[in-house]
């Protein structure tokens, strides 16, 4: 079986992991308070906070952005479900807006035009591992007096144009799920410049506790802490910061391996004009969690799909459109994004991971071809 994606892991996080174990001190620690200073530097961010998993993280920077229940937020549906979720569980309204179909990103065009009174915050996501056009929705931000929270879920990496993913925005989001290009098993991280926002999100991410557990174990005193605001139980264990310190050096690594391979596969698929390969805007940095191919004129998706998997190829659909999920199509009825639904209805993700052979990616581009029919 040729995976979709495979996590590069080895011999370097299990002896990380259970030197955690082995330390007694499991739940949030000093492993997970370097990770998050290795990931402020690798980003150019000013304070990286670590938490449970990335939809948590996109909740807790709604919070600190001020959300609130009748506010609104402008978000692409071409997205994981999580995005809108997020905002659902902040107490606001997902907004959607549609795409540009060559980076399948959010058209900033479409999220200018859908600012209301109500809005409050943009959320461009970083699809499939390519940025948005982050510095257009941080001028239409700054023009309306929005916050820019970040769904970079694939994208810790990413380049586009002059700045690093993490960097620019007021809140950007990381996920480390075993799809990405570093993994904690689960995890999140919220990358920041706000000096406020930041020690906040450290206090509601654990509950709301005034001081957290290894600033009292630090301190040798008898400190009791206090809990003014509620919060929430989204902290990361130093289990999984241990595994991401590890990781984090081996990103780069990651990130060639898998631009090598989504390169090769450009070159495997040159002049079939039954698909569409990845647009990548000059001086972009692609992190590809997966390779995103779209299908012109050929036999159903869904079709080419099951015969791949028939043969021990496992795909993907490009990412769904959450507006069409059942949750949410009955609470927006009256939604239509146009390039989002043909995107979602056309495209799908072949197999891309570091470790991955030239041979088994010829087995994947000979099988595709033979699918497409």
């Amino acid at each position: 079986m040729i995976p979709i994606t495979k996590p590069f892991v080895g011999q370097e996080e299990a002896d990380a992991a259970a030197h955690a174990v082995l330390s007694g001190w499991l739940s949030q620690g000093q492993r997970v308070q370097e990770f998050e200073e290795r990931v402020a530097r690798y980003t150019g961010a000013r304070h990286a906070i670590a938490t449970s998993n990335c939809t948590t993280a996109l909740h807790l920077a709604l919070v600190a952005a001020g959300i609130a229940p009748g506010d609104e937020v402008i978000c692409p549906s071409f997205s994981f479900i999580a995005t809108a979720n997020a905002v659902i569980h902040a107490g606001a309204t997902p907004v959607f807006a549609d795409i540009d179909p060559r980076t399948y990103n959010i058209d900033p065009a479409k999220v200018e035009a859908a600012i209301t009174p109500r809005t409050k915050a943009i959320m461009p996501v970083d699809q499939i591992g390519l940025a948005a056009d982050i510095p257009a929705v941080l001028a239409i931000a700054h023009r309306h007096g929005l916050k820019v929270i970040e769904d970079a879920a694939p994208s810790l990496g990413a380049i586009a144009g002059e700045g690093r993913v993490g960097a620019m925005s007021d809140f950007t989001c990381f996920s480390f799920h075993p799809r990405k290009s570093i993994t904690t098993g689960e995890g999140g991280m919220i990358t920041t410049d706000d000096d406020a926002a930041a020690e906040r999100l450290r206090v509601i991410r654990s509950h709301g506790a005034s001081t957290s557990d290894l600033a009292r174990h630090q301190s040798g005193t008898t400190a009791i802490e206090e809990y003014r605001e509620l919060g929430w139980n989204y902290r990361m264990t130093d289990i999984q910061g241990a595994i991401g310190v590890v990781q984090l050096s081996k990103l780069e690594t990651v990130l060639a391996a898998r631009g090598r391979l989504a390169a090769r596969y450009g070159e495997l698929f040159a002049g079939d004009d039954r698909l569409e390969t990845p647009f990548v805007p000059a001086g972009y940095r692609h992190t590809y969690q997966s390779y995103c191919v779209r299908l012109r004129d050929t036999r159903p998706r869904n079709a080419i799909m099951e015969e791949l998997a028939a043969q021990g190829i496992a795909t993907r659909r490009g990412v769904m459109a959450i507006h069409l999920e059942p949750w949410y199509r009955e609470r927006f009825p009256g939604v239509s994004l146009p390039e989002t639904e043909r995107a979602t209805a056309e495209t799908l993700l072949l197999p891309l991971y570091a470790t991955m052979t030239d041979a088994e990616q010829d087995t994947v581009v000979h099988a595709f071809r033979q699918a497409l029919g």
